[in-house]
């Protein structure tokens, strides 16, 4: 099992890529974690760096995840051909998320901390739809389509309590 999960902020990337993780014990790597220097708030990384790491994680596992809202970081995996998900709920259903996300520990030190930035993490998910690159709706679609290989688009956040048939098949 090869899933590369894409989408806005809030659109449920990290809770569909831990179901599936959890059933079937591939690892899982958050693309935020490739994304950004540790340790420096908000430096990004080089984006060859960043790529290279996406290529070996993929590179040194039969089976993996990966989760994030960078089509250039997704498009590093393509080459494993794995089942590629652009999780699309709308505007609406993401920020409702982004409100209600518990404590991201590897993010932030504290939920407080996590609490101040929410404000920031909300203008940036309605940003999604008119804003320009890698993490934007139109460089998510359009690596979706030119994307040959399985995949999927969810309009709805996936209900994996009463719909966990629908994507247990993935794992196949």
């Amino acid at each position: 099992m090869r899933i590369a999960i894409l989408g806005n902020s809030g659109s449920g990337k990290s809770t569909l890529a831990r179901w599936l993780a959890t059933r079937s014990g591939a690892p899982v790597l958050d693309l935020d974690t490739v994304a950004w220097e540790p340790q420096q708030a908000g430096v990004a990384r080089p984006p060859a760096a960043a790529e290279q790491d996406v290529d070996a994680f993929c590179a040194q596992n039969p089976s993996w995840l990966i989760e994030g809202c960078y089509a250039n970081l997704i498009a590093a995996s393509l080459t494993y051909a794995p089942r590629l998900v652009f999780l699309n709920p709308g505007e609406a259903a993401c920020l409702a998320h982004c409100r209600k996300r518990p404590w991201e520990p590897h993010k932030y030190a504290s939920k407080s901390d996590q609490d101040q930035r929410l404000a920031f993490l909300l203008s940036w998910v309605s940003d999604y739809y008119h804003r320009d690159g890698p993490m934007s709706l139109a460089a998510h679609v359009a690596l979706y389509a030119r994307y040959g290989g399985p995949k999927s688009v969810l309009d709805q956040v996936p209900d994996l309590e009463s719909e966990p048939a629908a994507f247990a098949h993935w794992m196949d």
